[in-house]
């Protein structure tokens, strides 16, 4: 999904470059996983020529915002305080991470942007 939303519309060739540099995979296996992913939502794709072009539907903001909506039905009862507070616990996130959402929290109940 990365090399997607930082490349914008990409082949599979250009999927299969950004990601080979890290991981090794065959550009069989990047087709595969490009197709899972867009069965699943996450991608869509359009034609050119031969060549599938593939794109991100929705910013990664947006697809982040989704899966942990998923993740506090599945496993917080629907409680967003539940997971934050969680995470609060087991200091997954920074006092400076905390400040920063506290400014956002504050900034967006006073109808700020």
């Amino acid at each position: 999904m990365g090399a997607v939303w930082s490349g914008g519309p990409s082949t599979v060739e250009a999927v299969h470059q950004v990601v080979s540099r890290v991981h090794r995979l065959k550009e069989a296996s990047v087709r595969t996983l490009l197709r899972r992913l867009e069965e699943k939502g996450y991608l869509c794709h359009r034609v050119e020529g031969r060549a599938f072009i593939y794109q991100a539907p929705e910013p990664a903001r947006s697809l982040a915002a989704r899966a942990v909506r998923q993740i506090v039905d599945l496993l917080c009862q629907g409680s967003v305080e539940e997971l934050v507070s969680g995470m609060v616990d087991a200091k997954v996130l920074s006092n400076r991470e905390l400040d920063s959402l506290t400014e956002f929290v504050l900034r967006k109940r006073k109808g700020g942007e």
